[in-house]
């Protein structure tokens, strides 16, 4: 079982440049042969209980000079990581972090460890283990490591211990080491902290009264997200008998004062035996100046969703809802307005769903962000499916949800408030592959609040773009500026079912890079099918009965087989996305992005999806074009290109760190000094890309 811990490695964000490479341009091919990292698996004990849990840790001894990374590491590095390959039955928690130190490269600030660090893990073993028996943990530890070099290194580890009969002994060196350790991983704070933000200044509280100022030696503060404070600034710390105050320089992400500040505090203490340092965990929520209020994101949302009906991701869509403001146009008002709120309905439903299940799976651990539905093959081609047979539909295959043949019909107006219903609901799975401008900061706040009020976010956001299209429904005045219905819209009707078949074609083209061409061919036979059951239906309508019925039971099979063939293709989908880099681009990893930050060199962070209509759009405008090319080359600009088409923790950690919850994302790294990276905006234009560089680099 893979170690939770890919979420802090996308937060190598890095903030200021590391010191040039000392002494000759390269290291000798020997000197980086030797490990500058011994890493070793401990354990507590030196046999398994059965259905007990025990404690193991990664142990690293770390070559003097060098240091290796905490879950957050500061402004450049990578948090070590073991991907597990555990026996049958046994669980492995994540890393619990030791407090680390400030190590102090150049103009950076580095949370890390140097000398030698235990990381404890947490195994649960299970209850049918043969007492005896020799058991094996297994795994791959991969790790950064730097002076003024960073060097990425790994190591396979392993551990075997045969299964207790009855108690388990200890292991009295691995015991001591992981207690050692233990003993340095903060604790739950007992006093409440909050924090206030200027546009300079962060300024951290924490209430504890009767403190004993004059005993307090120390005091440093780790924040386990990046972006809220200036790493590299100096701390200035107040102790009173009221409690602990600490001014910090801000740091460079607007939206990382918008939500709670949590880290860690580290308190260094005159006792009698000498001086004590105890770590404690803080979660401080702010307290005004600066953050973002419910309303604000409320307003940002709205705005986001009415951009949303403009975006090309929403288009196919658009022509449904035209159609459908056209066939009613000469009905009575009342039917129009009710098939403007049964629209909102379903924009407003499916974004309770998609919000629901969103927040349920980030409670639980799993990172995901805005369109993560999107990452699964599965949903692709299903979204796919749905698509082509509504565009077989208006090309007057088959007809969906019936015909609303008498405007005072109660049954054919119900079926046509369904219609409207859907309409509503599939607009809201045709936006998550966009994000328009307002969204970023809107979706990050509400991730980070308590359920109701971040759905309130999320209704909002739904709210605006179903707005437009509820509008023209609810004033009569408008009805004046839709055409009259009549024989021209069968034509339009079958015309604009191509803007759908271009979807489907491009869903598919997403599934390719998702899961490769076994999937695909699953995806095409399914639509194959999809046609052959709309024909089936289509041809049987002036037959006799009996064969009307073996038509629609063939067609409903056909159906069905093609949904099951949609519902493998996660099964078929590789580890790693597929998606092409394309040229004079790198895939990103983090220990490349400390590799070039390390040698002083602008980088250009390119987090995308191929789901994503707005990334891939503002690739072709900006970031493939010729002038962004030269430039790039002119600079000596390392472009990197983050993918999160299939899911990628360590990615959606490294967007929340910068306060969003989808891509695009785009981060400009200086060269030379300079001090934090830049993020542009989520619509490019090959003049905002150029600036960004002509500003930064020299």
């Amino acid at each position: 079982m893979r170690i939770a811990m890919e979420g802090a490695v996308a937060r190598v964000l890095v903030a200021a440049v590391l010191l040039a490479v000392a002494g000759s341009p390269a290291v000798a091919a020997t000197d980086l042969a030797e490990p500058r990292v011994r890493v070793e698996l401990v354990s507590e004990v030196r046999e398994i209980p059965a259905g007990g849990a025990f404690w193991i840790g990664l142990r690293q001894r770390i070559a003097p000079g060098w240091h290796t990374y905490w879950m957050n590491p500061g402004d450049s590095g990578e948090p070590p990581r073991v991907d597990w390959a555990p026996a049958a039955g046994f669980t492995l928690d994540s890393f619990v972090w030791p407090h680390p130190e400030r190590i102090r490269v150049g103009p950076a600030m580095s949370y890390g460890y140097t000398g030698e660090v235990v990381l404890p893990i947490r195994v649960t073993a299970p209850r049918d283990l043969r007492p005896g028996s020799p058991v094996t943990l297994r795994g791959h530890a991969s790790w950064l490591v730097c002076e003024k070099i960073c060097i990425p290194e790994e190591a396979p580890v392993a551990l075997t211990l045969p299964a207790a009969d009855g108690a388990a002994r200890a292991d009295a060196r691995g015991a001591a080491l992981i207690a050692a350790a233990r003993r340095a991983v903060p604790v739950p704070s007992p006093w409440p902290a909050s924090f206030s933000a200027t546009r300079d200044v962060v300024t951290l509280a924490v209430a504890a009264p009767g403190l004993a100022a004059e005993r307090i030696a120390d005091v440093a503060f780790y924040p386990t997200g990046w972006g809220a404070i200036d790493n590299a600034a100096p701390q200035r710390v107040r102790t009173d008998a009221r409690g602990i105050t600490l001014e910090i320089a801000r740091g460079p992400l607007p939206d990382a004062v918008q939500r709670p500040l949590d880290g860690v505090l580290v308190v260094t203490e005159r006792l009698d035996g000498g001086l004590v340092r105890q770590a404690f965990a803080l979660n401080a929520p702010p307290r005004g100046g600066g953050t973002l209020s419910l309303l604000a994101a409320m307003t940002l949302a709205l705005a986001g969703g009415v951009v949303l009906n403009l975006m090309p991701c929403v288009l196919p869509v658009l022509s449904v809802k035209a159609l459908a403001l056209v066939r009613h146009a000469g009905g009575h008002a009342s039917t129009l307005r009710r098939h403007g709120v049964a629209y909102t309905a379903g924009v407003l439903a499916s974004f309770v769903l998609v919000a629901g299940v969103l927040l349920a799976l980030r409670a639980g651990g799993t990172q995901l962000g805005w369109g993560f539905q999107l990452q699964s093959p599965t949903f692709v081609t299903l979204l796919a499916f749905v698509l082509w047979a509504l565009a077989l539909s208006l090309s007057g295959l088959f007809v969906i949800g019936g015909r609303v043949t008498a405007a005072g019909s109660t049954l054919a107006a119900r079926r046509g408030y369904a219609g409207s219903f859907f309409t509503g609901a599939l607009a809201t799975v045709a936006a998550t592959p966009c994000t328009a401008p307002f969204m970023g900061a809107a979706l990050g706040y509400a991730v980070t609040q308590p359920w109701p009020t971040a759905l309130l976010v999320f209704e909002a956001l739904g709210f605006g773009l179903a707005l437009p299209f509820l509008i023209l429904t609810l004033v009569p005045a408008w009805r004046r500026m839709l055409p009259t219905p009549g024989a021209w819209m069968v034509r339009l009707q079958q015309l604009l079912a191509f803007p759908l078949y271009a979807t489907v074609a491009w869903l598919v083209w997403v599934v390719s890079l998702q899961a490769g061409p076994p999937a695909v061919a699953a995806a095409l036979a399914g639509l194959l099918l999809i046609a052959l059951a709309a024909w089936l239906h289509h041809a049987s309508r002036g037959a006799r009965a009996r064969w009307r019925r073996a038509a629609t039971l063939a067609a409903v099979a056909l159906a069905i087989v093609s949904v099951a063939l949609g519902a493998f293709t996660d099964a078929m989908a590789s580890r790693r996305s597929a998606a092409a880099i394309g040229a004079g681009w790198e895939p990103y990893s983090a220990g490349r992005l400390a590799e070039l930050r390390a040698a002083g060199k602008p980088v250009f962070v390119n987090v995308t999806a191929a789901w994503c209509i707005t990334c891939l759009v503002n690739e072709r405008v900006a970031l493939h074009s010729r002038a962004v090319a030269d430039a790039f080359a002119h600079k000596g600009v390392t472009a990197l290109k983050a993918d999160w088409t299939r899911p990628d923790p360590g990615i959606t950690q490294m967007l929340g760190a910068f306060g969003r919850n989808g891509v695009p994302l785009y981060l400009v790294y200086p060269a030379g000094g300079g001090a934090q990276p830049t993020v542009l905006p989520q619509i490019l234009s090959e003049a905002v890309v150029l600036n960004a560089f002509d500003k930064e680099t020299p």
